[in-house]
């Protein structure tokens, strides 16, 4: 814990030095109990500048997805992110979310790793996730709803992830239907989402809302089968992205996301989807159990449904459980 309350006290005095007597007379530690603890920061990464007669400075910090770091630029939320756990790594995020939640995690919990060893997509498909490259982060909720109202979390999640991406790095992705945040017409950023429901009541036990985004990967970090589909914020912005910063914009955009959605509000989720939604006006091809179908992508309904109209005019709204959606030539166009 010194070395916790060490970095904040450091951190609140924004660059300036602070005597090792100041720290030791705050925090009823011994001055070689400061020093340990500003050693130990050290090798976290932590740039910290000592100078005889004037005690400690701290000069840089690391791109670190630990809980010091990520609270650093998380503001006040009511519910998501109030309980957060760092790893280094972990097999998957919502593998663990949904361990811990038979264990009574409360709501709101949030899960952050480092890497994945066993990162998940839609339809098991596996997603890849390299140390110190992206954010792997999982949201554990507990609303009290039933199953029906939510059906568009998923899609509520791609919103909130261009929204947090734009804060960050002032560049707001578009949105592949039905949930791939997209950057240069590559995917950004992979969304799963997983309900646990009572076998008797069908009431909704907790809900795991898994967001993964490339944030610092270059193209060699990714694997042939996905090198032609995928990017990162590095790659498209050409200069790299505070990972604990974006990560901290992803919990607070969440947490508006769960108040939206038990307030049964979701006009302004609905109006931003639609305005990203790069599939719109454009010819697709709708892939299902009977098959490949060209249409053409006309517009979003109020379930962010997609809606489409066939060669010989008849229209039609498909749903993200019982099609995909693809480019003519390549992963949007």
């Amino acid at each position: 814990m010194s070395r916790e309350t060490v970095l904040k006290l450091l951190r609140a005095r924004e660059g300036r030095f602070l005597s090792g007597e100041e720290l030791s007379r705050q925090l009823g530690l011994s001055r070689t109990a400061i020093w340990k603890a500003v050693d130990a920061l050290r090798r976290d990464g932590y740039g910290i500048e000592a100078r005889t007669g004037l005690g400690y400075r701290l000069t840089a910090a690391p791109d670190a997805l630990t809980e010091p770091e990520i609270r650093n630029f998380l503001g006040e939320t009511a519910v998501v992110g109030g309980a957060l756990r760092c790893f280094d790594e972990l097999d998957s995020t919502n593998t663990y979310a949904k361990q811990i939640a038979l264990s009574g995690a409360p709501d709101g919990t949030v899960v952050v790793a480092n890497c994945q060893t066993a990162g998940r997509g839609r339809m098991d498909r596996s997603f890849q996730s390299p140390k110190d490259k992206g954010i792997y982060l999982t949201a554990l909720l507990r609303p009290d709803l039933p199953p029906e109202r939510l059906a568009p979390v998923t899609a509520l999640a791609g919103v909130a992830v261009c929204r947090a991406v734009e804060r960050v790095c002032s560049i707001r992705p578009g949105l592949k239907w039905p949930n791939d945040p997209v950057l240069g017409n590559r995917k950004l950023c992979g969304i799963l989402t997983e309900l646990a429901l009572e076998a008797e009541t069908g009431r909704v036990q907790n809900l795991v809302l898994g967001i993964g985004v490339n944030v610092l990967q270059t193209p060699a970090d990714f694997p042939p089968e996905v090198a032609e589909m995928a990017t990162s914020l590095a790659m498209e912005l050409g200069c790299p992205v505070s990972r604990p910063a974006l990560a901290a914009a992803l919990i607070e955009e969440l947490d508006r996301l769960y108040a939206a959605l038990k307030a049964g509000d979701l006009s302004g989720y609905l109006a931003a989807y639609r305005r990203d939604c790069v599939n719109l006006g454009k010819t697709v091809q709708i892939i299902g159990p009977a098959g490949r179908k060209t249409v053409d992508a006309i517009g979003i309904d109020g379930e962010f449904g997609l809606i489409v109209r066939h060669p010989d005019g008849a229209e039609e709204t498909v749903r993200s459980g019982e099609v995909s959606v693809r480019g003519l030539y390549g992963y949007v166009e």
